[in-house]
């Protein structure tokens, strides 16, 4: 497995500080919708560059078969995949593989906002 370049790992480092400050206010409950819409805020407060709610194509054998939706993507070079959702479960770190695959980035995190401890929530997913 090739591990993404340092600036990447630093803009993700960026990124679990500005989730961990948006968790640190609201804490767990909410709909996955307001934890996007914070913490769209807080990369805004950051001057962090992200577009959320980026349609991309997916594609089999050269054909487009159909799309998919990133929650955010940072930077043009980290994907988040958002979850409020009482545990991660496998087909979750599958959906952000894919989006990696698909896009041909190199490092997503999968973020769970619904637990106690952000830390807990938080899942580093490196397309190798």
């Amino acid at each position: 497995m090739r591990e993404p370049k340092s600036e990447v790992d630093k803009l993700a480092k960026e990124v679990i500080g500005a989730a961990i400050e948006v968790h640190r206010h609201l804490g767990p409950g909410f709909l996955e919708s307001v934890y996007q819409e914070a913490l769209c805020a807080e990369l805004s407060l950051r001057s962090l560059v992200f577009t959320k709610e980026v349609d991309i194509g997916i594609h089999y054998k050269g054909l487009l078969v159909g799309a998919g939706r990133l929650d955010i993507l940072v930077d043009n070079q980290l994907i988040l995949e958002l979850k409020a959702v009482e545990a991660l479960a496998p087909i979750h770190t599958a959906q952000l593989l894919s989006y990696l695959k698909a896009t041909r980035i190199q490092l997503g995190l999968l973020i769970n906002f619904n637990v106690l401890m952000l830390k807990d929530g938080i899942k580093r997913v490196v397309l190798s």
